[in-house]
């Protein structure tokens, strides 16, 4: 009986200059049935590897499908850095080198050489003070991929979408249109059947306001666009509960209702799930053409260097790209 080729997934370092490079090293190091595809420097991911006192086999990568990677076998797409690396001091000549890097996995996803998409972490701040608009990964790939995208954050134990993602937070009010939510929630009931397997997708929708505005003694809202925009979702086949109030969304007793949550701005739900699973959750893009996963931390550049930063958050990244792959293709 032949073996199946295993998916392949392209795995980008993040900022170099962080614990990106160390995490992808110890996925590296696993025995975890992926052809995983790093796209960074070569030389700094030997460094790296270095750090943690690991040894890995290093190849170029050729393209072509296999069956079985051995622990410490890794096929590499080299991106040049822009400047020498010194692990905890991000350097802004290395922009260039991290946007190269999530452009050329993002490329392989969409013209077939990728199955997926998983990224490690990146310094927003650093890009930016380059003179490069950044604003973050979920943002590159929705442009690069020409795609309307929803950012998800998932753990083993719920699921958590947003309608706003990094915005201020006294700019959020006015970007919650009708439009804005029809499109959201188009996408994740697509996303949630598409790729989880639910045939009909509960989504939970938060309120913006404080007891979801309490019939319009605490913000208005709620009355005038979500509940109106609900209703005709409703109407058109959509299970969605809400508009519910933020603090007693997520209670035990709650959860089992919905598959998912869509929350109205970032701080809104996210506290809720890092504090229960932060080395467990997982940012997923939806609505790209192609699977995105990511971990769900920072650069930790305190951390960098050392060897040792938990690898969890990327290994779970990986697993659930290598999940939602295998979905995708069996559809």
């Amino acid at each position: 009986m032949t073996a199946s080729p295993l998916p392949r997934l392209a795995v980008t370092a993040g900022e170099p200059a962080g614990v990106g490079p160390e995490l992808l090293a110890r996925l590296a190091a696993s025995d975890l049935a992926a052809d995983l595809i790093a796209i960074t420097d070569r030389d700094l991911l030997s460094q790296a590897a270095a750090a943690c006192g690991l040894v890995l086999h290093l190849v170029d990568d050729d393209g072509q499908r296999i069956t079985h990677r051995p622990a410490g076998h890794l096929r590499v797409r080299h991106v040049a850095l822009g400047a020498p690396v010194h692990f905890g001091a991000p350097d802004p000549a290395n922009a260039r080198h991290v946007l190269s890097m999530l452009a050329t996995a993002a490329d392989g996803c969409l013209d077939g050489s990728f199955d997926a998409v998983v990224t490690g972490p990146v310094q927003k701040a650093s890009i930016n003070e380059a003179g490069i608009p950044f604003s973050g990964h979920t943002e590159f790939f929705a442009e690069r991929a020409g795609a309307e995208v929803v950012m998800m954050l998932a753990s083993p134990e719920l699921r958590v979408t947003l309608a706003t993602t990094h915005l201020p937070l006294s700019a959020v009010p006015a970007a919650i249109t009708p439009a804005l939510l029809e499109r959201t929630l188009g996408i994740v009931h697509g996303a949630l059947r598409q790729s989880f397997g639910f045939a009909n997708p509960r989504i939970a929708v938060l309120g913006l306001n404080p007891h979801a505005g309490e019939d319009g003694h605490m913000g208005h809202e709620e009355l005038d666009t979500i509940i109106p925009l609900l209703e005709r979702l409703r109407a058109g086949g959509m299970d969605l509960i809400g508009p519910l109030p933020a603090d007693t969304a997520f209670v035990p007793a709650m959860r089992p209702r919905y598959d998912a949550v869509l929350a109205m701005y970032h701080d809104q739900a996210l506290p809720v799930l890092k504090s229960e699973a932060f080395d467990r959750t997982v940012n997923i893009t939806l609505g790209l053409p192609f699977i995105r996963t990511s971990v769900d931390h920072g650069t930790a550049l305190d951390l960098a260097g050392t060897g040792r930063a938990d690898p969890a958050s990327l290994f779970a990244a990986t697993r659930l790209a290598m999940e939602l792959a295998r979905s995708r293709a069996a559809v």
